[in-house]
């Protein structure tokens, strides 16, 4: 054996090893979020949007009067 050190752990000790913070992982999850919310706002909207046309349209359509020449 090379110069080798031996550390003896007991039983009810866990060795110690420096932890590892993630930083870097809830900034990505909060940045997809806010981009997934966006879309979600400009779907809501565009179908909001189309929507009240279909409305009018369908208003439009219904109230219109028959002419004389039609039956």
């Amino acid at each position: 054996m090379k110069n080798g050190r031996i550390k003896v752990i007991k039983r009810g000790e866990s060795p110690t090893q420096p932890v590892k913070a993630k930083a870097a992982t809830p900034e990505k999850g909060q940045g997809a979020r806010e981009m997934v919310a966006t879309v979600k706002n400009w779907v809501a909207d565009l179908q909001s949007k189309k929507r009240a046309e279909t409305k009018t349209a369908i208003k439009m359509f219904l109230a219109a009067k028959p002419q004389a020449g039609e039956a």
